[in-house]
């Protein structure tokens, strides 16, 4: 198979894990820069240019994009779908699960367990969202986060009434959550290909950090996971329609919550911990379901 690989960064682990994964099943694969795509928006006849050249004879296409590109990167992936590429995740897929609002309401949509989350826009019901979400300590997030950037702890209720305002006086778009404290700053990634949890690892933040996020400087180790925890992740990653996905849990009091379900996860830290070859699992996955036109949604939301 030809396939393309959208990431704008060629020398990270997970897309040289990917290259190295198709061409030992002997694809051709070619890693192309999202943003210096440009496309025709020409009527029954859809093309992508890439550095003056037109983009043609690809059987399916990775996308690995960035969260400050989704936009446009959604939109470049959405012309390779009309095009009849068969893309590992979809368009509209991604663009759900970036968007934490809309993810967080399919996700309890669909009976998927979640810590109480709240959304206003005035800044005059602070303390009926404190309230809606179980009192202080709360986190709150940045709607537009990644990587744990955009989310404060705030352990007291006036702490919190002051992180709120702050970002409402900026107009920034905010959600408050209900600290799961039993989980002890540690969070449970589970890689989902097809359907399956593949892989599971248990990320611990650094001393003093209640993120976990490997980029902060968290630390990861394989772990064990239970039959409810493996059905959480699976429900989520259906709910998103992603295919290939890491969906982010804690392990609160009453089950398994998620936190975020991830489309473009990183492959270091779980394939260091676990000792599996995830990359060479979703060329498979690849092999086995790409065909022309194959798109599900269509590029329709």
């Amino acid at each position: 198979m030809k396939i393309a690989l959208m990431a704008r960064n060629p020398n990270l682990y997970s897309h040289q894990r990917l290259v190295e994964a198709a061409e030992a099943k002997g694809h051709e694969i070619r890693i192309i820069n999202t943003l210096r795509c440009y496309m025709n928006i020409a009527s029954r006849r859809p093309a992508i240019y890439y550095n003056g050249e037109k983009l043609t004879g690809f059987d399916a296409v990775i996308p690995r994009i960035g969260a400050s590109v989704t936009f446009y990167g959604t939109a470049v992936l959405r012309q390779f779908e009309m095009m009849g590429v068969y893309p590992l995740n979809e368009s509209v897929a991604i663009g759900r699960s970036r968007d934490k609002l809309r993810s967080l309401q399919l996700l309890a949509r669909d009976g998927v367990g979640l810590p109480v989350t709240t959304f206003a826009h005035d800044p005059k019901q602070t303390e009926e969202v404190l309230k809606l979400a179980g009192g202080a300590p709360v986190v709150v997030k940045l709607l537009e986060g990644t990587q744990g950037l955009g989310v404060v702890l705030a352990d007291t209720e006036r702490s919190a009434k002051s992180v709120i305002e702050a970002f409402r006086a900026t107009n920034t778009n905010i959600l408050v959550q209900e600290f799961i404290k039993e989980a002890g700053g540690t969070d449970i990634r589970a890689i989902v290909i097809g359907g399956r949890v593949v892989a599971a690892m248990k990320r611990t933040g650094a001393e003093g950090e209640f993120r976990s996020n490997l980029h902060r400087g968290g630390s990861a180790e394989v772990i064990r996971l239970s039959p409810e925890e493996r059905s959480t992740a699976v429900r989520a990653a259906k709910s998103m329609g992603l295919n290939v996905c890491g969906v982010d849990m804690l392990r609160a009091n009453h089950g398994a919550v998620v936190m975020e379900v991830n489309s473009s996860p990183g492959l270091e830290g779980v394939e260091k911990a676990t000792g599996l070859d995830i990359a060479g699992k979703i060329i498979v996955f690849i092999e086995k379901n790409a065909k022309p036109g194959a798109t599900r949604t269509k590029g329709k939301g």
